[in-house]
């Protein structure tokens, strides 16, 4: 795999978990004014985004797996570490959903 291949999956990874994080930033918005229905919607929403970045992760382990040589360059590094931290932040935002509606 080239270095420009392997660049614009790491733009890939990077644009769709940016998105997906957004939607996770509006679902705590709608978690602090109340509007639980709608915060539980945007974390739905936001897979979508994960899904995308997944895929796009996916095809270069497949690539790997099947002998292709990748040379990991820092804009992956970093494009590993947004996918991975917003997943942490939705899985936050599911738990602080529910802890909103208890406290409600």
């Amino acid at each position: 795999m080239n270095s420009d291949e392997l660049q614009m999956a790491a733009f890939e990874i990077i644009l769709n978990s940016g998105n997906a994080r957004s939607i996770v930033h509006e679902a705590f918005d709608a978690m602090r004014q109340g509007d639980y229905d709608l915060a539980g919607q945007k974390l739905e929403e936001a897979n979508e985004g994960f899904l995308l970045a997944h895929n796009a992760q996916t095809h270069l382990l497949q690539e790997y797996a099947s002998g292709t040589e990748i040379n990991v360059e820092i804009i992956m590094v970093h494009a590993q570490d947004h996918l991975m931290t917003t997943m942490t932040l939705r899985e936050v935002a599911l738990e602080m959903l529910e802890l909103y509606k208890k406290i409600k």
